[in-house]
């Protein structure tokens, strides 16, 4: 599908280099709104809600807070280190900035990593992340994560 400019320029801003070292699209060659759409129908094929799992994500990280940079486990099920760090980072679509951080969540073999933007463009624009980034949120680990 053919990218409109809003989605152009959010793209270039998620390229590695640009807003952070890493960027948003790991190995992920395919437009933005495929990388959006496909995602898209993944939640619905796994019957999972966007704002729900940001939800859930959102409380493991508050949790994950306590435990002041160490893992503590939560829920006695959930392994879970929140790191933080100086500054904030902007939404590539242009809409907030977003205290930086990293937080990460494992529950067996299953591990997922995140910030508070990774949930922003969760909930806001149902962007995941592209294939290969360290910080993608698999639909497929989310639902066996925290369903």
């Amino acid at each position: 599908m053919k990218m409109n400019f809003d989605e152009r320029a959010a793209y270039e801003k998620m390229k590695a280099g640009v807003l952070t070292s890493t960027g948003f699209l790991g190995s992920d060659t395919r437009p933005l709104s495929d990388i959006v759409e496909a995602d898209e129908e993944l939640f619905r094929a796994l019957g999972l809600d966007f704002d729900l799992v940001a939800e859930r994500l959102e409380a493991l990280a508050r949790k994950g807070a306590e435990g002041l940079g160490e893992p503590i486990t939560i829920q006695g099920q959930y392994l879970v280190k929140s790191d933080e760090a100086r500054g904030k980072l902007p939404c590539p679509y242009g809409d907030g900035l977003y205290h930086k951080n990293a937080v990460s969540v494992r529950k067996g073999a299953d591990t997922v990593i995140y910030s508070d933007l990774s949930l922003h463009l969760l909930r806001v624009h149902h962007f995941c992340q592209g294939q290969g980034s360290p910080f993608r949120l698999d639909p497929v680990v989310l639902k066996r994560l925290l369903f």
